[in-house]
């Protein structure tokens, strides 16, 4: 695996067997829980249970009155600085949305993730818990009608409202989740915060940091406050600061805006000695409730709190929005100092009195500005410095950048604009959103038929239809809601020229649909004749094998253009390996069965979804470049079950030819049968997929076979469609 190309978002080992599970005893089996994460047994509200139907009964703008409410009631038990938990809120909004990386679409605010392990325990998120139990009697107020990972990005909105910014809208649409994440990665370090040097393929090369990985830290969202492995040096974290946001999807103004706009308010704690802390929630005594870092110092709240170690606030007015971020950073010299807590922090040198903000919780009590080094690496680089005096005298254009930036930060992971949900999500078409115009007609069942007939009678071969339709929708992604069939964006740069692709291959489909496309007399899209050049083979591969059956399709995807396209952000969304299509565009460190799973578990696949589609993708030959590797059927191109019949067969015996390719022996006559790769094998080594392939193996599985592969089909080819109310 090469971790320094940005191009391989998966880490060798994360789908392998762990510690703490029956499987510890076989620590290289696959891992097939990935797969099997947030069942519906998991899941309390039901399966007849539809968030976006109960987000629809919500009174948005009764939450929004109570949170706004809610900001200025101070509790004993936690309470406010400054009398105000907005900057409390932010951070945990923000904190939320910040695990966000765009290699594998994963992290981010969709799922209400921070609730649970790793994240509600890493040292980065001290006392966040803190924030979700002070929500806690406005989320039993309104129930499931808004989930807590809504609730925690609203929080942060109503939170800048309440302190006089106006935010760029708001969005529903994110679905709790009920236990912790399995799938994803968050480094290969055994202690928090252990020395960047773990993440990173050369130290002096800040750009290397392992993919798919943002923070540069186990336990951080972002950056080192105090500097790079603890050391005040901005021109270095400055580095670390583009790398860690370009990985956000975040360019240099979007990042300056979001650093100064987050530390418009609130404040850093560390009035006391970290080392006194308590365990994080996730290991606290079970007298403790959930709640962690238990602080005997002094009150062990309010001027007592201790959180990231570095203490201050960073404007003069931390309860406000204001522009004094710009004024103070810019126009006071400034030197490292220690906190009371003995972290690394900023403070201004011979600061005006009236420029110095009061004390969070003691009255009449001023106390010096900080800013972490993040903050100086603004003033210092070059180009951050730049746009800070751009921002500095423009206030205006530096509201609007950082509203654009906070609402991408924080719905960057929701999908398309068609996933918003609630009346304050802008209508505007944002190019990171990845818009796709909206079609204009309705195909009735006999305008189908007769496409179809057109496609498959126009001399393109089943199994290039077949091939264009998986690699056009194969690209979703269930982490962030990218990706898919629907756009057609398989026609455009990038992806037209990726070599996973086929581009050659392609642009002759792609020619043969297009002639067909420009003589029907109602329009259709691309992304529609596509998708239903792939059902229509599929279902005549399925008749050749003796079985009818329809294969679903539904209408409406409409034609991205290159407008519409950031060409630069769908680089990330590179196949770089397809066990479907039996294919690796180069070694890597990770098997190619562990790819597969993650690959899979992107595309919102079970295991025995992923089971049956290899199955019938090889004895339909999709293999890329057409090799032969899996296809173990002397009836190519017809969908049947001879893949497991064949596997499962003990009449063969497996002989490696290398790491990755193997010989299918006739036991007999010693004659190679069949080759195949490990991708083919591991359905017949692991006990788990072997079941499943046993169990299509079977005589009388033949028709079920057939009916969970076009199931599973259609399931890829719609796994974008989020206006056919899944």
């Amino acid at each position: 695996m090469n971790t320094t190309n940005g191009k391989c978002p998966f880490h060798h080992g994360a789908n392998t067997a762990s510690k703490n599970t029956v499987m510890e005893w076989w620590p290289n089996a696959l891992y097939l829980d990935i797969l099997g994460q947030h069942d519906t047994k998991t899941n309390p509200t039901g399966k007849g249970f539809n968030y976006a139907e109960a987000f629809k009964k919500l009174d948005l703008e009764a939450l929004k009155k109570d949170l706004k409410t809610f900001m200025t009631t101070s509790q004993d038990w936690w309470p406010a600085d400054w009398g105000h938990y907005g900057g409390l809120m932010i951070r945990m909004a923000w904190h939320s949305a910040g695990t966000y990386r765009i290699a594998d679409g994963r992290g981010g605010s969709n799922t209400g993730n921070q609730r649970f392990a790793p994240l509600n325990s890493w040292p980065d998120n001290v006392n966040l818990d803190k924030a979700r139990r002070l929500l806690w009697p406005i989320k039993k107020k309104y129930g499931n009608s808004i989930s807590w990972a809504d609730l925690f990005i609203l929080a942060g909105n109503m939170a800048y409202e309440s302190m006089g910014f106006k935010t760029f809208g708001f969005a529903g649409g994110r679905e709790d989740i009920w236990e912790p994440e399995k799938d994803v990665y968050w480094g290969s370090e055994k202690e928090w915060l252990a020395a960047t040097k773990n993440r990173y393929a050369s130290d002096k090369d800040r750009d290397t940091l392992e993919n798919p990985l943002a923070a540069v830290q186990m336990g951080l969202i972002y950056v080192n406050p105090e500097g790079v492995d603890g050391q005040p040096n901005p021109l270095r974290t400055a580095k670390d600061v583009r790398t860690t946001f370009k990985r956000m999807a975040m360019n240099d103004e979007e990042t300056l805006a979001l650093t100064a706009g987050g530390h418009t308010v609130g404040k850093a704690h560390g009035n006391g000695d970290a080392s006194q802390l308590g365990a994080s929630p996730e290991g606290a005594d079970i007298s403790m409730q959930g709640l962690g870092w238990k602080n005997p110092n002094g009150k062990g709240n309010a001027e007592d709190t201790v959180s990231s170690g570095l203490e201050g606030a960073w404007t003069t007015t931390p309860d406000k929005w204001n522009h004094s971020y710009f004024h103070l950073l810019l126009n006071y010299e400034w030197e490292s100092r220690k906190s009371p807590a003995g972290a690394w922090q900023w403070e201004p040198v011979n600061i005006k009195e009236e420029d110095m903000p009061m004390d969070a919780h003691i009255p009449g009590v001023r106390r010096n500005p900080i800013m972490t080094d993040a903050d100086m690496a603004m003033k210092m680089d070059p180009e951050y410095r730049k746009i800070a005096e751009k921002f500095y005298k423009d206030p205006e254009y530096f509201k609007e950048v950082f509203a654009r930036a906070w609402f991408k930060l924080t719905h960057r992971d929701l999908g398309p604009r068609s996933r918003y949900l609630g009346a304050d999500a802008p209508t505007e078409d944002l190019i990171w959103q990845d818009p796709i115009p909206s079609v204009d007609y309705t195909l009735s069942e006999s305008e189908v038929e007769e496409l179809k007939s057109k496609i498959l009678n126009s001399g393109l071969l089943a199994t290039d239809l077949i091939n264009t339709a998986w690699d056009s929708a194969r690209t979703f992604r269930g982490s962030d809601y990218r990706g898919g069939a629907n756009g057609g964006r398989i026609r455009l740069a990038p992806q037209k020229d990726w070599v996973g692709n086929e581009p050659e291959r392609l642009q002759k489909v792609l020619n043969k649909l297009s002639a067909i496309q420009s003589g029907l007399a109602k329009k259709v899209s691309m992304a529609d004749l596509i998708v239903l050049g792939g059902t229509a083979a599929v279902e005549k591969a399925a008749l050749d094998a003796g079985i009818k059956i329809k294969v679903s399709f539904s209408a409406g995807r409409g034609d991205a253009t290159e407008e519409m396209t950031d060409v630069e952000s769908f680089e990330v969304l590179e196949p770089i390996h397809d066990g479907y299509r039996n294919w690796l565009k180069k070694e890597f460190a990770a098997n190619p069965e562990e790819l597969l799973l993650d690959r899979t578990q992107l595309m919102g696949l079970t295991a025995p979804e992923m089971t049956v589609l290899i199955g019938g993708m090889r004895v339909l030959a999709t293999n890329y470049g057409g090799t032969k590797h899996g296809v173990l059927t002397d009836k190519e191109g017809r969908l049947t079950n001879d893949f497991f019949v064949n596997i499962t067969d003990m009449n063969n015996t497996w002989q490696p030819v290398n790491d990755n390719l193997f010989n299918i022996v006739d036991r007999k006559t010693g004659k190679t049968k069949w080759t195949a790769t490990r991708i083919d094998l591991i359905f017949g080594s692991n006990s788990i997929l072997r079941s499943y392939a046993e169990f299509y193996a079977q005589d009388d599985s033949k028709e079920k076979f057939v009916q969970d592969f076009v199931n599973a089909w259609v399931k890829v080819m719609n796994a974008d469609r989020f206006d056919l109310g899944k």
